[in-house]
């Protein structure tokens, strides 16, 4: 049984909707990006909102885990 509190406090209608989904399928991002503040989510969020293609978007929330 999967624990969802990381998702309080989320702000859901900011995110492109490919990234909340791809974000949804990585349960390690989804609580990586809980614990990043709020400056560092936003600065991703804009990177979100600029990926061209599926591909990119999937590559940008492996990136909050990877580094």
């Amino acid at each position: 049984k999967k624990d969802f509190n990381c998702l309080k406090g989320m702000d859901f209608q900011q995110m492109p909707i490919g990234f909340a989904m791809a974000l949804a399928q990585n349960s390690a991002a989804m609580e990586a990006y809980a614990a990043l503040s709020r400056e560092a989510q936003s600065d991703i969020l804009t990177r979100a909102h600029g990926a061209r293609s599926e591909a990119e978007m999937h590559r940008s929330v492996s990136g909050i885990v990877n580094g």
